[in-house]
């Protein structure tokens, strides 16, 4: 998610800057004589007091792209809004950050855990099917649960789980089972200020909504 964060920001700031050189190169160009008169330029609201000359800020930067792939995985859909990026040797910062982007099923699988499968259940639910280890047998188990964001994390809590094995094992093994698919996912490697907020099921994968305020993306 950091490198994510950082790819995206770092290419609407190349964006950004290539538009002002472009700018400033056909105002360069333009006869004296049809000059517009100069006038002071309002300080934008926001910026920081302490700006040094190297710094570059942003007020507002908007960014959607059809697919961000990372190390640590990849996402689809993603939009994003940030107000007040700072661009400095310090690192880039944002006075807020809004992010909205679908984490593939696939993908969410591998940072659970190996040999977990997630996927849509319909009515907005997850599923969740892996093979667990109970009284020296391996067993497959699904399961079907609700989706929620709590405290950062994603939360997903079987609502109805199944063993692939015999009724006596069943009724020894479903509390080993419901505990062994109910997830509590910390969201990895998001930077400092960013939580994530909102999530749900869609077809492709959980959408998950991430924001934050005083947000370093990268040092």
């Amino acid at each position: 998610m950091r490198n994510f964060l950082l790819g995206v920001l770092s290419g609407v700031l190349a964006t950004a800057l290539a538009a002002t050189a472009l700018v400033l190169s056909v105002r360069g160009e333009a006869s004296p004589t049809s000059a517009p008169t100069p006038m002071a330029s309002p300080v934008p609201s926001g910026r920081p007091t302490d700006f040094a000359a190297d710094d570059t800020w942003l007020g507002v930067v908007d960014l959607n792209s059809s697919e961000i792939v990372t190390s640590g995985g990849g996402f689809i859909d993603v939009s994003a809004k940030g107000r007040g990026i700072r661009v400095s040797d310090r690192g880039i910062h944002a006075q807020h950050l809004d992010l909205e982007a679908t984490l593939p099923w696939a993908v969410a699988a591998t940072q659970v855990g190996e040999g977990v499968e997630l996927y849509a259940a319909g009515s907005g639910r997850a599923g969740i099917s892996r093979t667990i280890e109970v009284l020296g047998q391996r067993v497959p188990v699904k399961a079907t649960g609700t989706v929620r964001a709590d405290n950062g994390e994603l939360v997903i809590e079987p609502e109805s789980v199944d063993l692939d094995g015999p009724d006596w094992l069943d009724t020894v093994a479903s509390a080993a089972a419901r505990a062994l698919v109910t997830i509590r996912q910390p969201v990895q490697g998001v930077p400092d200020g960013l939580r994530l907020t909102g999530v749900s099921v869609i077809d492709t994968g959980f959408r998950a909504t991430l924001s934050g305020d005083g947000v370093t993306i990268t040092n």
